[in-house]
């Protein structure tokens, strides 16, 4: 099992997280961005840049994820297409998405991007805080523990 990360907009604290269980668990960490990374020094833990544009590393882990593998995301569409490959996707709040809960998630989410097309201000989510610092950690710690061998 391998740990794909939505790398462009995934906070740093989450990343910390992350960096910190790959290398405890010698589990390989690849983050996908447009932009460069700096991430630690660790035969575990990479990135892979890709060109700019929409939907570039979503496309690039779908590619290259494998049935199995977890990926951290806040983006609805990744995480469909993740879970339609058998893939987990866990989103930096420590929350799961599933078969169950993604359709719904995807029909708000359009809700939403249409509301903002028609010029209705909706706002973005809350910053992190360290209630979903704890419950991503919680939920990371808890899956690795149950798939991780």
């Amino acid at each position: 099992m391998k740990i794909w990360v939505d790398g462009d907009a995934c906070p740093n604290v989450i990343k910390e997280i992350l960096y910190r269980a790959a290398r405890r668990l010698q589990m390989p960490l690849t983050l996908v961005a447009n932009a460069p990374l700096q991430i630690p020094a660790s035969d575990y833990i990479d990135s892979v840049q890709v060109r700019s544009g929409l939907d570039v590393a979503d496309n690039y882990i779908v590619q290259h994820m494998a049935q199995g593998d977890l990926v951290i995301t806040a983006d609805i569409p990744l995480a469909a297409n993740v879970i339609e490959k058998d893939g987990y996707a866990l989103n930096p709040r420590g929350e799961f998405y599933d078969a169950r809960n993604i359709r719904e998630r995807l029909s708000m989410r359009n809700f939403m991007e249409s509301l903002r097309s028609s010029g209705v201000e909706t706002g973005g989510p809350p910053a992190i805080g360290s209630r979903d610092r704890e419950a991503f950690a919680n939920q990371l710690d808890r899956f690795l523990s149950k798939h991780h061998s």
